[in-house]
């Protein structure tokens, strides 16, 4: 069986995901499986694909679904693969020739059920790492920490156990499409560390439709699962108070977007919700003035 499945939810993203898979192509290691999740896309990605089945260069796996969101094709991915480690290829980014091969290499050489995986680089599309790299004495980290007591800054690219990922599937909101990926690494962060690589992993361009870009838009028409992933945040046992009152201060303004006026009855710490009421209020005033729903 081969150990990695790279994984890529796409979207009426035909347009640019070829550039994914000639990277694939040019692997120096095959060892990996190509899983594709097809959101409901109603542009020519399917027929695409088909052409690079027929080519039978590398391993591909095509899986189309109704539109869920990024989260849903997560899940739909985490429940298909069958690897030891999985890794997440945006349809708009690409890896380098010898990702794949460094990521086997370093598993191999430091892999074990004691970590969660391997946190790698991201670099811009002129190969400048976003972001910071990983201070050189720090071996290993859990992804928050990485963040709030390390000081790296910018997005980089995550290399899990499969096994991991089935747990703690997102939760799916009728009408809605967004709930914040960092759920499921948080829930692992509570049990493992992950192995910190250097090392350049994907190549990574923020196009014009991207989640990223209109971020305020997914906030107001996804509020339900803006609420619960900051409910989620909330509980985690590892961050400060000042972290989970910002958390209240969203999770009060996503509940009003959503109209549930249970929310006071509903949030995991009561006393700092009720403390975050105004700000929550004012969070929801300025989205709701700065963006429209159709």
């Amino acid at each position: 069986m081969k150990k990695l499945t790279v994984f890529t939810p796409t979207y009426n993203r035909a347009y640019c995901l070829h550039q994914t898979y000639e990277s694939l192509k040019q692997q120096t290691n095959k060892d990996f499986i190509w899983l594709i999740i097809d959101d409901g896309s109603t542009d020519e990605t399917k027929e695409i694909v088909e052409k690079w089945l027929d080519e039978n260069i590398i391993e591909i796996h095509y899986q189309w679904q109704q539109n869920q969101g990024m989260h849903g094709a997560h899940n739909t991915a985490y429940e298909l693969i069958e690897t030891e480690l999985n890794i997440c290829i945006d349809s708009d980014d690409y890896m380098p020739a010898d990702a794949v091969e460094k990521i086997t290499t370093y598993w191999n050489a430091y892999g074990s059920n004691e970590v969660s995986g391997i946190i790698g680089l991201d670099s811009d599309t002129n190969h400048q790492i976003i972001g910071t790299r990983f201070p050189v004495q720090l071996k290993r980290s859990t992804l928050f920490d990485l963040y709030s007591k390390h000081g790296v800054t910018g997005d980089k690219k995550l290399v899990y156990r499969t096994e991991l990922t089935k747990q703690f599937p997102y939760p799916l909101f009728t009408d809605e499409r967004y709930v914040g990926l960092a759920y499921k690494y948080y829930m692992i962060d509570k049990q493992y560390e992950m192995l910190l690589m250097n090392e350049v992993l994907c190549y990574v361009e923020y196009l014009p439709d991207g989640s990223s870009r209109n971020m305020l838009t997914q906030y107001r028409k996804n509020p339900r699962g803006f609420a619960f992933y900051r409910k989620e945040l909330m509980k985690l046992p590892f961050v400060s108070p000042s972290f989970k009152f910002r958390q209240a201060i969203h999770y009060v303004s996503s509940s009003l977007m959503s109209k549930n006026w249970r929310f006071l009855k509903e949030t995991p710490n009561k006393s700092l919700t009720v403390l975050a009421v105004p700000f929550g209020v004012t969070l929801y005033l300025y989205i709701t003035t700065k963006t429209r729903v159709a």
